[in-house]
């Protein structure tokens, strides 16, 4: 078979091993979601939670980010989840996930600056859909930089190593109880970077990790979330997942 692209396609048997560790093999770390309130922040919230991760929900306004993680605590029987104030939550972070529209985007990471320290680990989920100004969900924006992800390594302050993945989860699949049937394509100019977001991608049942190289194909990741959600449009679904096939690497755990 060849290296092509198929909807919830699984791949095939390994040939060699991952470059990935088990999930379980990791040291715990903690991660602040930044826009965590919303529905794809709390979903990976729940996941990771649920990985006996540390997460911190993230927002402009504390109680609203403490109500929020209170939440999901009592939805789902866990104590792993708080919420704080976006500075306090990353000062007291090791990863920092964005997970916020396009429109706020710079002046969020522009807000986060004081707060992030060298080497700090920042991820980069936002895609800059053309809904932002008020056109369709279906169509992304120019984005000087390049792509969202290279707009937040502009921004980030020297030091911060930044990577773009999760654009391709839908945040229902994140809330349902069973594995989700997607890969998560992952770019970074850091190799650490890279690791990390696999990693956390990794801890989330189903999911596969894929390096999609440096940082500038994050660009095509936006755009493919763009296709995605015309998919579930034409297919009246929300969970549409995809799978690279042809690859030697381990198929996905599932529990």
């Amino acid at each position: 078979m060849g290296r092509h692209v198929r909807l919830f396609e699984r791949s095939a048997t390994p040939t060699v091993q991952n470059r990935i560790q088990h999930p379980e093999a990791l040291v715990k770390r903690t991660i602040a979601i930044i826009g965590g309130t919303g529905a794809e922040g709390t979903g990976l919230a729940l996941r990771w939670a649920r990985a006996h991760e540390s997460v911190i929900i993230g927002s402009r306004d504390a109680q609203k980010a403490r109500q929020a993680a209170e939440d999901i605590n009592s939805r789902a029987g866990l104590s792993a989840i708080t919420g704080a104030e976006n500075g306090d939550a990353v000062t007291m972070a090791d990863i920092v996930v964005l997970t916020i529209p396009f429109a706020s985007h710079a002046s969020v990471v522009k807000g986060l600056r004081p707060f992030l320290r060298p080497g700090t680990i920042l991820i980069d989920t936002t895609v800059p859909l053309a809904a932002a100004v008020g056109g369709l969900p279906t169509r992304t924006l120019g984005v000087w930089q390049g792509s969202a992800a290279q707009q937040t390594a502009e921004l980030a302050p020297e030091g911060v190593h930044v990577a773009a993945a999760f654009h391709n989860i839908s945040a229902g699949a994140l809330k349902r109880a069973e594995p989700v049937d997607s890969d998560v394509v992952v770019c970074s100019d850091h190799s650490s970077a890279l690791q990390t977001a696999s990693e956390l991608a990794e801890k989330i049942p189903g999911v596969r990790a894929i390096n999609g190289g440096p940082l500038g194909n994050s660009r095509l990741l936006e755009q493919m979330t763009a296709l995605i959600l015309s998919i579930n449009g034409r297919y009246k679904v929300h969970r549409t997942g995809i799978r690279f096939t042809g690859l030697p690497v381990p198929p996905p755990r599932l529990d």
